[in-house]
């Protein structure tokens, strides 16, 4: 069902922090959310990255995604170094490498499931917007539902437009922040089936979690507290999907 997209050459790069810092300051207050974290993660890997409240587990999504940078350190995404890139640039890394997928679904309401996906190449400038979403929503299986709006489709389906339009664009990298905080159990499968047949095709997905049962479809899991990494396994017993 999802065939197409980029197919990054497994085993390269495609995360490198090296010593990367973040701090925040509050008037005098200084509130240090990553401490010195250095972390590597391949290209075409199934990454959890998880922790309690306050680990700093949302700093590093922020700077994983190019929405934040680092206080000190390098971060480099796909062999770019984007600690010194401008807004601009910033914003077209997002938008060309990074599908971002979050708990809110953050579709726009009263807009149809293939406008909603076509808002990415909006920003890209990309051609042929309509043929291109309504073959993202035909690989997350909601082709018969290209016209519906939010308020029509249930949660499930909702977070496969948000996925849709991750992937339309085909980055190299799928950020999803608890991608099924919202949902049922039984679309929380369907969903984590669905990220794990984008990694199957080469793509790179990293999840933020604290949901261990999300986790346990990882192949690696990083586990950070009070902004650093406290334990970072391979997961020799994943959950595993039917075809």
């Amino acid at each position: 069902m999802l065939g197409g997209g980029q197919n990054p050459q497994p085993g390269g790069k495609m995360i490198e922090l090296e010593s990367v810092t973040k701090i925040y300051k509050m008037g005098d207050i200084e509130l240090r959310a990553l401490n010195n974290v250095s972390l590597t993660i391949e290209a075409g890997d199934l990454v959890a990255i998880m922790g309690p409240s306050g680990s700093g587990k949302s700093t590093m999504m922020n700077i994983l995604g190019c929405l934040d940078v680092p206080t000190d350190g390098v971060y480099r995404l796909d062999g770019v170094d984007v600690g010194d890139l401008k807004d601009n640039a910033l914003a077209e890394i997002r938008n060309r490498k990074i599908g971002f997928v979050f708990q809110s679904f953050n579709l726009i309401p009263r807009t149809s499931a293939v406008r909603n996906v076509e808002l990415p190449m909006v920003y890209a400038g990309i051609a042929n917007r309509r043929g291109k979403a309504v073959e993202a929503l035909e690989r997350v299986g909601l082709g018969t539902r290209v016209k519906h709006m939010p308020n029509e489709l249930s949660g499930g389906q909702q977070q496969r437009v948000a996925i849709a339009r991750a992937i339309v664009t085909d980055p190299v990298m799928i950020l999803a922040d608890e991608p099924t905080g919202n949902l049922d159990s039984a679309s929380t499968s369907e969903i984590m089936k669905l990220l794990v047949e984008l990694n199957n095709t080469g793509r790179t997905v990293i999840l933020i979690t604290h949901e261990n049962d999300v986790a346990a479809f990882a192949k690696r899991v990083v586990t950070l507290r009070d902004g650093e990494i406290v334990s970072d396994e391979v997961r020799r017993n994943r959950t595993t999907v039917s075809p």
